[in-house]
């Protein structure tokens, strides 16, 4: 995610693409949203997700159509330093100087009759891996890029944050309940931090040496460089798809019992503000559709196979929190949803039990030293000057130490999981997901008219191309800034 032109990678069709963002988007915040849609009501919340879903579609088209005006600038560049080597027999500046450069003296300096030639719609194919800080960089002015960054990064804090205590969290209640010879968290009891865990010590106790022997194990990598493999990817999906679909057939199988003990209300608006941030983290891709998409070999109906993901996510979604809500009581889920499955009711065989209540343990555990590379590395990006570099203890200490120290402060701080996605889906999120593709989009259309001449058709152009899509996404975004705020206000007022 830093801002920089990366390697495409190994190319691969177009259905392995919609594989890959399916298992991108299909994260932690879908373990969040059955307690969500039970708070919020069964129908309000199912409009909400339709609604959001189609949201993050348009911003994702709006993603795709900046890549490719992206590429399209680096294509034409290209052709122009190939030329002048040809005639003048001299090495020109690289692509990366030449990105910082404004688009709009290049477009003054560029005689009228070219303008009809440089519209070839082999310049916008996505061939060059362009991310989102390296778009903002070459579409926004210094303050745009400094506020792209400072979004990601309060993001990515959030993100730590919620993997911090996802996992302690879930440790503690597999924990607990075997210290105290119970089996699995029961339907009926509700457990206060400081309830007994292992004989003297408390249940908060034990979440915060979890909290410090998880740092401790998974912090040192933000001091180094660390990837994700591809064995390690497809480890962590195969366990991801095998939990999803043993906690929906095993609702489904006692929904069909007639054993149910959901009632969820239709609508319960008191519960929406939760309800949406678990929704825009849950749709969250944005920021990652650089790598998704520029490795897909044809691109020729991106569009509808990024249509056809969203329809499968939404049905995916509604499938996992319907059968959850109707499985159990409202008052009876728990932040994280895997936890319901730790129940001997529930779940007979204690291996299932056992790899259902510490499933997160092993997805989220091999994600928190990637995103925490990723901020820092971004924390990096935000205060480089131009041919500058860090002193040592800057760049191996005290940039990894700001990375790790705030989303560990917060994790210790409180466990409350369902809120901590929802602000920061509701707050961050609303910036990644909205607020950043539509200026990207807007600016970018302005910059590649002024560039190749108007009339110039982006061949990946969005469906919603017209302008008033792009104030509606502002206006929805600001709607929804507005409305989380006021909800948060008023919740408090009234505590």
């Amino acid at each position: 995610m830093a801002g920089e032109i990366t390697e495409t990678g190994e190319l691969y069709s177009p259905y392995v693409g919609l594989v890959y963002m399916f298992n991108l988007i299909v994260g932690t915040g879908a373990l969040t949203m059955p307690k969500a849609f039970a708070t919020a009501g069964w129908l309000v919340s199912l409009v909400l997700l339709v609604f959001l879903g189609f949201m993050s579609f348009v911003t994702t088209t709006f993603v795709v159509e900046a890549m490719a005006a992206a590429n399209a600038q680096l294509h034409w560049k290209r052709m122009e330093n190939h030329q002048e080597e040809e005639d003048d027999d001299s090495s020109t500046a690289s692509d990366s100087d030449v990105l910082v450069q404004d688009n709009y003296e290049r477009a003054e300096k560029r005689p009228i009759l070219s303008v009809q030639r440089r519209g070839s719609p082999n310049l916008f194919e996505i061939t060059d891996r362009v991310e989102m800080g390296q778009m903002a960089s070459m579409f926004f002015n210094k303050v745009g890029v400094n506020l792209f960054y400072f979004c990601i990064i309060i993001y990515l804090y959030g993100d730590l944050a919620i993997y911090a205590a996802a996992v302690p969290f879930s440790l503690m209640q597999v924990t607990c309940a075997m210290g105290n010879d119970s089996c699995g968290v029961e339907a009926d009891t509700k457990y206060n931090d400081t309830d007994r865990c292992w004989g003297p010590l408390r249940r908060v106790d034990a979440y915060r040496i979890y909290l410090a022997v998880f740092t401790l194990l998974l912090g040192p990598f933000t001091f180094f460089d660390v990837q994700k493999t591809k064995y390690l990817q497809i480890l962590t999906s195969l366990m991801r798809w095998i939990a999803f679909a043993i906690m929906i057939v095993l609702a489904l199988v006692r929904i069909g019992h007639g054993r149910g003990e959901g009632h969820p209300p239709l609508a319960d608006f008191s519960g929406v503000r939760n309800l949406f941030g678990v929704c825009v983290y849950s749709f969250m891709c944005q920021h990652s559709l650089p790598s998704l998409v520029t490795p897909v070999s044809s691109k020729r109906h991106l569009t509808r196979l990024v249509f056809l993901d969203y329809v499968l996510i939404l049905a995916f979604y509604g499938l996992l929190s319907f059968t959850a809500i109707f499985c159990f009581r409202g008052d009876s889920l728990l932040d994280m949803y895997t936890l319901n499955f730790a129940r001997c009711d529930i779940v007979g065989l204690a291996a299932v039990r056992f790899f259902l209540g510490l499933f997160p343990v092993f997805t989220i555990s091999t994600n928190f030293p990637i995103i925490a590379v990723t901020l820092r590395n971004n924390w990096k990006t935000l205060f480089h000057r131009e041919g500058g570099t860090y002193p040592w203890v800057v760049d191996r200490v005290v940039f990894p130490t700001i990375t790790l120290l705030p989303p560990v402060l917060v994790a210790f701080c409180t466990h409350d999981l369902e809120s901590l996605v929802g602000i920061t889906g509701a707050y961050a999120g609303t910036g990644i997901q909205y607020v950043i593709p539509a200026f990207l989009v807007y600016l970018c259309r302005r910059d590649t008219q002024l560039a190749f001449g108007f009339g110039t058709i982006n061949k990946h152009r969005s469906p919603f191309r017209h302008t008033f899509w792009v104030g509606f996404v502002l206006l929805w975004a600001f709607s929804c800034f507005l409305f989380v705020t006021a909800n948060i206000v008023l919740s408090e007022t009234k505590l």
